[in-house]
């Protein structure tokens, strides 16, 4: 597709508050879409990887795990950044077990291209026995009895106790620990790179009005984002956007571009993605 025939862009992204919060602009056409007509793709992280792999849609939220597969299809925005900054992806369980248990019991994953999946192996290692169920169905999954222990994301982070599960770790605070105050990277924002530079900047540029517009407006956002929060009350959704949605969200900085490089390098060293030729992100002021 060129950039002169362009009129529509795919634009996919998960059904959850801290997504829903940075695409309100574009939603409640709040902000300049450059002359694109804006289509709203919403599904699941690894069903959005999955599509990117292959090229399906102009602009996708993917995993950074997922990224590392990508990089001769698309190219990272600047913004759109979700991270976990002291905290992220939690292993829970249904009662208390030590490292060496854990490495050997079946653990319920989101996703084998979640950026969370990639911090599970490069915590516990490679040969997991883990199986892969849809992400809002984890807790209930390990609850049951299905798993051992579940690897939650979204909001599944802030609601484990409440259906009697305990937290084993947080891997956003072991990443920290472990990288001397580095975020845990776990989404981003790419663009097709066959669209050309001037389409990959003006999308850009309409992603990054649409987050600003949200920390800008923040009440009437989160009125929005809470239509995705999946029995979050007011406070928790609140809380789940500001962990996800903020100035990393506007632009990476030099510390997020610092916290992709590393835990793909730790990927790279441990064989679990392959070697990139370092980051290529937008440049938006084409």
């Amino acid at each position: 597709m060129t950039e002169t025939a362009l009129k529509t862009a795919r634009v996919g992204h998960s059904p959850d508050p801290d997504d829903a919060f940075m695409f309100y602009g574009i939603a409640a056409e709040l902000v300049d879409t450059e002359g694109f007509q804006i289509e709203q793709i919403l599904e699941d992280i690894e069903s959005l990887n999955r599509r990117a792999l292959v090229g399906e849609l102009e602009v996708t939220a993917v995993s950074i795990h997922a990224y590392a597969h990508l990089t001769d299809r698309y190219a990272l925005m600047p913004c759109g950044a979700s991270m976990g900054d002291g905290y992220g992806p939690s292993i829970v369980a249904r009662k208390e077990m030590d490292t060496d248990t854990l490495r050997k019991s079946k653990i319920a994953i989101p996703g084998t291209l979640t950026s969370a999946y990639l911090a599970l192996q490069l915590y516990l290692g490679k040969d997991l026995d883990v199986e892969v169920v849809p992400f809002d169905e984890i807790l209930n999954h390990v609850e049951s009895g299905k798993a051992d222990a579940g690897l939650v994301i979204h909001e599944g982070q802030l609601t484990y106790a409440s259906q009697g599960l305990t937290q084993l770790v947080d891997l956003g605070v072991w990443w920290q620990d472990r990288t001397d105050g580095l975020p845990l990277p776990l989404g981003g924002n790419v663009v097709l790179k066959s669209l050309g530079k001037d389409a990959m900047a003006s999308l850009t540029r309409v992603i990054a009005a649409s987050i600003a517009y949200g920390l800008d407006h923040r009440q009437p956002a989160l009125d929005y984002a809470a239509r995705f929060g999946r029995g979050l009350d007011e406070a928790l959704t609140d809380q789940f956007v500001g962990m996800y949605v903020n100035d990393l969200t506007r632009d990476y900085g030099d510390r997020g571009r610092k916290a992709i490089e590393r835990l793909l390098s730790e990927g790279v060293e441990m064989g679990l993605v392959p070697q990139i030729d370092g980051l290529e992100f937008v440049d938006p002021s084409r």
